[in-house]
């Protein structure tokens, strides 16, 4: 048995706690400082997420964040980052209060960062910071692959990928985790894994403009019924250049075609909210008018890495190497319509 503690409260982090508690572990999910009223209403309404839409195992231990402290100073073997990318420096302040260099870090969050001008992954983000703070011998894992939270928090069948520079520490938490219904394959590719956990979410806003770029002088009905050969172009040419920005940054070229590339790739341009930006942007809108109208207040993980990553990636990455990609970035960056140079 492992005490595991989750820190974050959202959908994810929710959803994790339900394998999590399978294999008789100890858990406890903490709401960050801005989850409060979120906990509360768990705690009122016993252990039912409103976001999930789900009950949550009545064995859970749900708590605020001001109980932070007291369940870190309890020495969780497990400590989850259920956290947004913004959040990981807010993450890193609470854990290293009370911080011991044996517990293990898994991180759900999804992401890349640009960090004293440099594009690093979230593992790396963290391992500097506590560094900075004294910690040595820091073992982070990344879960990713795809894997919907409320298809999770159901026990809905689904496989991800564990990912550790040392296999063996993969493989220890596959067995913590491992349920009937929720497989997770190991791998030491942790930079890869990260990598194409993150990158594909610019590519599913691309997949997902489809039916919108399927033909431009073609009935509305036509390009519903028959936009599927353009998505599979575009699927395609994606992977294409998810493994060429892997292997730029020192990922292996194979861990795109794994769960946390295609699995994860094909998840999101199904649906979601990247798919579902691709889409307005497929049509013609203009981003700027789709996150002030059509998805006000909706977080699109592709579009806030293109936001942040875009300027590095231009400097860094060539035209003619990732046009799908660069194509994608200037819609957003810009704001100016999606074409795609075919």
């Amino acid at each position: 048995m492992k005490k595991i503690l989750v820190i974050g409260a959202g959908a994810m982090g929710s959803a994790f706690c339900v394998p999590s508690l399978e294999n008789k572990n100890d858990v406890t999910l903490i709401g960050t400082h801005l989850e409060n009223q979120l906990i509360e209403e768990l705690q009122k309404k016993d252990n039912f997420h409103p976001i999930l839409q789900t009950k949550l195992p009545k064995e859970l231990k749900i708590k605020k964040f001001s109980e932070m402290n007291e369940v870190l100073n309890n020495k969780p073997d497990i400590i989850v980052v259920g956290v947004s990318s913004l959040g990981i420096d807010w993450f890193i302040e609470q854990i290293s209060k009370n911080f011991h260099n044996d517990q293990k870090i898994v991180l759900l969050t999804k992401g890349l960062s640009i960090f004293e001008n440099k594009l690093i992954t979230i593992s790396e983000k963290i391992k500097i910071l506590l560094e900075r703070k004294n910690f040595k011998n820091i073992n982070i894992s990344a879960v990713k692959g795809p894997c919907l939270a409320v298809g999770l928090a159901n026990k809905i069948r689904t496989g991800v990928v564990i990912a550790n520079p040392k296999i063996e520490e993969a493989e220890e938490l596959s067995k913590v985790f491992s349920t009937d219904y929720y497989k997770a394959e190991i791998s030491d590719d942790l930079n890869g894994v990260e990598l194409s956990g993150a990158i594909k979410n610019i590519y599913s806003m691309l997949i997902g403009a489809s039916e919108g770029l399927s033909a431009p002088n073609a009935p509305e009905e036509i390009k519903s019924k028959y936009y599927l050969n353009t998505a599979s172009s575009l699927v395609h040419r994606s992977i294409s250049e998810m493994v060429s920005f892997v292997s730029h940054y020192g990922g292996k070229s194979d861990t795109v075609y794994g769960l946390a590339g295609l699995g994860d790739l094909y998840v999101s341009a199904l649906g979601g909210r990247n798919s579902k930006m691709g889409k307005y942007l497929g049509q013609g809108f203009l981003y700027k008018d789709i996150i002030n109208d059509q998805m006000k207040n909706i977080t699109v993980e592709g579009a806030e890495l293109a936001l942040e990553l875009g300027n590095e990636l231009r400097n860094e990455l060539s035209g003619k190497k990732f046009p799908l990609m660069f194509d994608i970035i200037d819609a957003i960056c810009n704001n100016q319509k999606l074409k795609i140079n075919w």
